[in-house]
């Protein structure tokens, strides 16, 4: 549904993306995720003709955003994070606005959609009151409907949640997952258990380059991390610790919380165990986290091992790590990789993607002519 093929922008001198591809499938919610400055709304920007590219292709629905923009806008949805409201009409006004210039100019039918779109969303008790004395979840809301108002084939989202609260970001999320049947969504978001529970793959952009396309899992598999597991035991740690590290395969094995079931004057520290204070550790249930060789699944073993030694377990759990983890992981990799100086962006200098987004681009031209941009350190 969208093809990106090294899509490349520049501001001047200064590069905000460099040589970027990706594909989004029909029906496939795709996260796309990037600190500060990484380059995402300036790709989200480009996908939907709002800027155009230096070099590279966008094509959606087989449409070329650059040479069939107006063909290529009818089949995308697009919730920039500040949403272009205009205060002084109401909830259904603008709706009924934004549904004109849609191309929705039957009035009967656009009325019958405005209203689809505003109970699907839980607009309706404002559909008469102006946009200017909305709430900020609300007009999230409200611009959420005007990028759903044509029906749309893609849907671009940025930051759809923000300023919503809990019920209202479930309730988004809910409905997101609901859209990712029939349209194809791009997401953008800070709130990465959001991408964890809305998202099939995952993009990851930093400093303008793509770093990693994959799924949540596969992106947790491929960033070099053992196969943890957790247990809950109940026994004398010393013997159960001993248990678990002669397991084939186990590279380590510690006792990492102490639980209720000992007596308070037999208590210890709840803190990781560094294997000097096992032996004085007295019996009862304790948390343990065993670590196997990269690609091992060891959790058959451990519970072999545990049930064989005469011990109770009361638990046992493979321990992945967060999309969190491996975002972080991802881009510290990818800045040993580059070799960048940490504290400036090699191609968009110390203002970054911040003033891109803000500034008009005459100004950014004639800013960046100025600009201070760092050069990359050698290696020896």
């Amino acid at each position: 549904m969208i093809e990106v093929e090294h899509l490349t922008k520049y501001y001047g001198p200064s590069a905000a993306l460099r040589d970027v591809t990706f594909n989004v499938e029909q029906g496939e919610i795709l996260g796309f995720l990037g600190p500060n400055g990484a380059g995402k709304t300036t790709t989200m920007r480009i996908i939907t003709g709002y800027l155009p590219a230096s070099s590279g292709t966008v094509r959606v629905a087989g449409f070329d955003v650059a040479d069939k923009s107006l063909d290529a806008r009818r089949h995308l949805g697009y919730l920039p994070e500040t949403v272009p409201l205009y205060t002084d009409l109401t909830t259904f006004e603008y709706l009924d606005f934004r549904g004109r210039i849609s191309g929705l100019h039957n009035g009967r039918e656009r009325k019958t959609r405005i209203f689809e779109v505003m109970d699907e969303l839980n607009i309706g008790d404002v559909a008469n009151k102006l946009v200017g004395q909305l709430s900020r979840g609300y007009r999230q809301r409200v611009g959420l409907a005007q990028a759903l108002l044509h029906n749309p084939d893609a849907l671009i989202l940025d930051e759809p949640t923000v300023g919503l609260d809990p019920v209202q970001i479930t309730e988004v999320r809910n409905l997101i997952k609901e859209l990712g049947r029939n349209h194809t969504v791009i997401l953008s978001t800070h709130l990465l258990p959001e991408v964890s529970m809305v998202c099939n793959r995952v993009v990851i952009i930093n400093r303008g380059r793509l770093v990693a396309v994959d799924t949540p899992i596969h992106l947790a598999e491929g960033v070099g991390e053992n196969h943890s597991v957790q247990l809950e035991v109940g026994g004398r740690p010393a013997a159960v610790l001993s248990t678990l590290r002669s397991v084939p395969g186990i590279m380590k094995a510690v006792v990492t919380q102490q639980e209720a079931s000992v007596s308070n004057d037999q208590a210890t520290a709840n803190v990781a165990v560094d294997g000097k204070l096992e032996a004085a550790l007295p019996a009862g249930t304790y948390t343990y986290q065993a670590e196997g060789r990269e690609g091992m699944d060891v959790r058959s073993k451990l519970a072999s091992a545990v049930v064989g030694g005469g011990y109770e377990l009361l638990e046992l759990k493979s321990l992945r790590l967060s999309l969190e983890d491996v975002f972080l992981r991802v881009i510290a990799q990818n800045a040993e990789e580059e070799d960048i100086d940490p504290e400036f962006d090699e191609e968009l200098g110390e203002e970054g993607e911040e003033y891109v987004d803000e500034a008009d681009e005459a100004e950014i031209a004639a800013r960046s002519r100025t600009m201070r941009v760092p050069v990359r350190r050698s290696r020896p």
